[in-house]
C-alpha cells in the first residue's frame, strides 16, 4: 500500500510508493508484472495517455504492423498461443498488451492521463519528487519506460506553418480525413512510409513521395496461421516455446554478420535487388530506389507490398527531401515543385534526445538531458551517473537492428529486479548511484565493439547516430550478451548513498557529554558494501 506522508505544505497529504513506472508499453508492463512477480505491491505505472499499449497505441495509421515475427515479439511469460499471423498487425499486438495488463492485474496501480512534469532527486529524503498533470507524489526508486518510439519527430520546414491543407505526422494519424481523391505527400522512407504508402496509395488521387535517402527492402515471409497450427499451440504450450525458440536462433546466429562482419552482408543484398526488380521495371525509377549504401547499416525494413505500390501510375518518387512550403506547393530540396492537399511526415521519433530527459533533474540540480549534452550513455543501458535510484527501459545502446526489443526489455527487468533486492539487503533508506568511472568504462567498450558494425561502417547516415555522430542506440552484440551483462547489478559499479543521521550539539556536563539539539546535512556515499 502507498505511504501518506505530510507534503512541504503544511496539513496536506502526500503519497509516497517504493516505485514509480512511467510509461505503459512494452516496457512499463513488464516492470509492472516483473515488481509484483516480486513480491513489491507498492507501485504505479503513470501513464499520460488515456489507454496502455505506449506505440501499438498511438500508431494507428493504416497498414502498421511488426517487423518481428509474433511469438517473438512478445513476453516470455505471457506466450500468445492465438496469433493470427506470423507478422502482427498493431491493433493485435495493442490488444494483446491489454490483455497483459487484465492477466496480471494490473489495471489497480494503472494511473491512466497521468503525464509526468518533472521528476526532482530529493538528496536529503534519498527518494524522487514526481510532478503529474493529476497532482505529486514520491517514489525511492524510479523505472522510465517511456520507450524511443513515443515522440514523434517533425522537421522545422519554412513555410509549414501557413500551409492551407492537412498536415500530420504517422505516429498521430488523424482518421477523420478522408483522402480519398487527394493529393497527397509522404515525407519519408522508414519502416512507416513503407507501410503506409501501399495503404493510401489504393485511394488517393496522386501520392508524391519525398525521399531523401532509400531504404534496403526484404521481402516479408508473412502469413496467416493456421487453426491447426493455433490449435497445436494451445494443446502442447512446449510448441509455442520451441517456436519462438527457433526464431531467436536464426536471429542469434544473424547477428554476427552485422556486428563482426558487414563485408558478408552482400548476398543478402541480392536479395533485396532482386525484391525490388520483380516490381519496378523502369530502370530509372529503379535507380532512385537503390540504396548505395551497405545493408543493415540503417534498419532493413520488409514488404512486398511497397514496390509495387511505388510503380503505380499515380504515385511519384522525389529521390530528395522536402525543404520548404509555398502555400500548397511544396518543394523538394532538388527544386521539384508539387501542388498537394495534404503532407504526412514518417519521420520517425526522438530516439537519441530522449524528451523525458528534460524532466528529470538529478542530485546536482541538472536534467538528464543537460547531462547528456554530448551523447546519452548509461551503465548497462540502465542507469546514469547523477540520478540515483532511476533507471531506463529501453536506454542508451539497447535497440536492436534484426531481433526483438522485448528480448531486451526483459534482460532489463532482471536487471531492474536485481536492483531492488540489493536495495533490500542494503536497508534502511538507500540508494545506489550509478559510479561515473562505471558508466564511462562501460560506454567506451560499447563504442570500441561498435567500431566494426555495420551501424559504424554501412556508409550511411541512421536514426541510430546522435548529432555527433555516435551510435547511441543500437547494441552491438547479441541478446544473449546482454542478458549476461545485465542478469545481476554489480554493486561495485555503485556509489551506495545513505540518509544522513541527525548532527548532535555537543555539551559538557560535570565532564560528560549530552545532546542537546539536531542539524541536517545532505545525504553521505559510503563505499558499496560499507
Amino acid at each position: 500500500m502507498a505511504e501518506r506522508e505530510r507534503g512541504p505544505e503544511q496539513g496536506r497529504e502526500q503519497e509516497h510508493v517504493r516505485v514509480a513506472v512511467i510509461g505503459s508499453g512494452f516496457g512499463g508492463l513488464g516492470a509492472a508484472v516483473r515488481l509484483r512477480r516480486e513480491g513489491i505491491t507498492d507501485f504505479v505505472v503513470l501513464e499520460r495517455a488515456g489507454a496502455v499499449g505506449g506505440t501499438w497505441r498511438d500508431n494507428s495509421y493504416p497498414g502498421c504492423a511488426c517487423d518481428v515475427p509474433s511469438h517473438l515479439y512478445s513476453f516470455s511469460f505471457a506466450p500468445n498461443p492465438d496469433w493470427p499471423r506470423t507478422f502482427s498487425g498493431q491493433e493485435h499486438i495493442w490488444d494483446y498488451l491489454e490483455r497483459v495488463a487484465d492477466t496480471f492485474r494490473l489495471r489497480p496501480h494503472i494511473r491512466l492521463n497521468t503525464e509526468v512534469t518533472r521528476m526532482r532527486w530529493d538528496a536529503e529524503r534519498l527518494r524522487w519528487e514526481i510532478e503529474t498533470g493529476n497532482g505529486s507524489l514520491t517514489a525511492d526508486v524510479v523505472v522510465s519506460a517511456t520507450g524511443p518510439l513515443s515522440d514523434p519527430k517533425t522537421p522545422d520546414i519554412p513555410g509549414i506553418d501557413t500551409f492551407p491543407g492537412k498536415v500530420f505526422h504517422s505516429a498521430r494519424w488523424d482518421h477523420d480525413y478522408d483522402l480519398r481523391g487527394k493529393r497527397v505527400a509522404m515525407v519519408g522512407t522508414g519502416a512507416s512510409a513503407i507501410q503506409i504508402v501501399p495503404e493510401i496509395q489504393k485511394q488517393v488521387g496522386r501520392l508524391t513521395l519525398f525521399q531523401r535517402t532509400p531504404p534496403w527492402v526484404m521481402p516479408r515471409a508473412d502469413r496467416a496461421i493456421t487453426g491447426v497450427e493455433r490449435w497445436l499451440h494451445k494443446q502442447l504450450p512446449f510448441t509455442t516455446q520451441a517456436r519462438r525458440g527457433i526464431l531467436w536462433g536464426i536471429r542469434e546466429l544473424q547477428v554476427q554478420a552485422f556486428t563482426k562482419r558487414p563485408n558478408e552482408l552482400g548476398m543478402i543484398e541480392q536479395i533485396a535487388k532482386r525484391n525490388m526488380a520483380r516490381a519496378i521495371k523502369d530502370p530509372a525509377l529503379r535507380a532512385k530506389l537503390t540504396p548505395t549504401y551497405r545493408i543493415g547499416c540503417k534498419r532493413i525494413l520488409l514488404s512486398n507490398a511497397y514496390y509495387p505500390a511505388l510503380a503505380k501510375p499515380n504515385v511519384d518518387v522525389v529521390a530528395s527531401g522536402l525543404s520548404e512550403v509555398r502555400g500548397n506547393t511544396v518543394v523538394a530540396a532538388d527544386g521539384t515543385e508539387t501542388e498537394v492537399d495534404a503532407i504526412i511526415f514518417g519521420t520517425g521519433f526522438h530516439v537519441t534526445d530522449m524528451p523525458i530527459a528534460d524532466r528529470v533533474i538529478g542530485e546536482e540540480g541538472l536534467t538528464l538531458m543537460e547531462t547528456w549534452k554530448d551523447g546519452m550513455n548509461a551503465l548497462r543501458g540502465a542507469t546514469a551517473a547523477g540520478f540515483p535510484n532511476w533507471m531506463t527501459i529501453i536506454g542508451p545502446n539497447t535497440g536492436l537492428g534484426n531481433s526483438s526489443m522485448i528480448l531486451m526489455i526483459e534482460s532489463q527487468l532482471n536487471y531492474m529486479a536485481d536492483y531492488l533486492r540489493q536495495l533490500d539487503v542494503l536497508g534502511g533508506r538507500a540508494a545506489l548511484a550509478a559510479r561515473p568511472d562505471a558508466v564511462r568504462v562501460w560506454n567506451d567498450r560499447v563504442q570500441q565493439r561498435m567500431k566494426r558494425t555495420v551501424w559504424n561502417t554501412g556508409g550511411c547516415n541512421s536514426w541510430y547516430l546522435d548529432e555527433n555522430g555516435v551510435n547511441t542506440t543500437v547494441w552491438p552484440g547479441t541478446t544473449t550478451e546482454f542478458r549476461a551483462a545485465t542478469r545481476r547489478v554489480d554493486l561495485s559499479e555503485y556509489e551506495v548513498m545513505r540518509e544522513p543521521k541527525p548532527a548532535t550539539a555537543l555539551t559538557v556536563v560535570d565532564g560528560a557529554t549530552s545532546g542537546t539539539g539536531k542539524g541536517k546535512g545532505g545525504s553521505k556515499k559510503v563505499e558499496a558494501g560499507a
